[in-house]
């Protein structure tokens, strides 16, 4: 399976190494996950946004009250964000000199199917991390790689996706193309994901110096976890 049928996108504008079209990210509002973090983490807390994108949720984060560094490999992504220290690099590669509250790493990035580039990610997470502060990851819930199926729908935002392509590549493994259109404007974007049951994710943030403790919402979505 090639790198550009796994990680691709068209569509107007600029489009990231992963795929990723920057004008269409530029549209998306929250979706709760900013209060869904403030409440777990202590007020005023220092955020390391790894993978910020455009800043859907950090302007957000800001206006909760946290100090937020706001970290992406798109230089055109960055660009969106105002207001807050910005910092132009891929996850697996920083290295600040300096800690936070609170490494997050949300939008399902840890869900990369390259075992070795989540390793990466997660000791990026612990490099950041302040002794007591927290690490927060998004997940897809395990169950949803059994039950997605094809699927088209509009948006609160107005815009219309689409499953194009829905493949069960090989155990754990999703591959998706989705189909964004907004106005005239249409977007693709292809991925492979790596299914995280708890047991497995666990090791992964042991080997990185980190222990899961607990999750931001019923649905083990939201994953927890601090330095061991």
């Amino acid at each position: 399976m090639s790198a550009k049928r796994v990680y691709h996108g068209t569509g107007p504008g600029a489009i990231t190494p992963d795929g990723c079209a920057v004008d269409f990210y530029a549209t998306l509002k929250p979706r709760g996950e900013p209060e869904l973090i403030h409440a777990a983490i202590p007020e005023g807390a220092s955020i390391l946004e790894l993978g910020a994108g455009a800043g859907r949720i950090t302007h957000s984060l800001v206006a909760l009250g946290h100090e937020v560094v706001a970290v992406d490999e798109s230089a055109e992504m960055l660009a969106h964000i105002q207001g807050v220290e910005t910092v132009r690099s891929p996850i697996q590669s920083l290295s600040l000199g300096r800690t936070f509250d609170v490494a997050l790493l949300m939008s399902f990035v840890v869900e990369t199917a390259d075992d070795d580039l989540r390793r990466e990610f997660l000791r990026t997470c612990a490099r950041h991390v302040a002794a007591g502060g927290c690490v927060i990851l998004q997940r897809q819930p395990p169950e949803w790689y059994d039950t997605i199926e094809p699927f088209e729908r509009v948006a609160d935002e107005g815009y219309r996706v689409r499953v194009t392509e829905l493949e069960r590549p090989g155990p754990g493994l999703l591959l998706l193309t989705l189909e964004y259109t907004l106005g005239d404007r249409q977007w693709t974007h292809t991925y492979l994901s790596k299914r995280l049951q708890d047991d497995y994710l666990e090791a992964q943030l042991n080997e990185a110096g980190l222990t899961m403790s607990g999750f931001l919402a019923d649905d083990r979505g939201w994953v927890r976890a601090v330095p061991r």
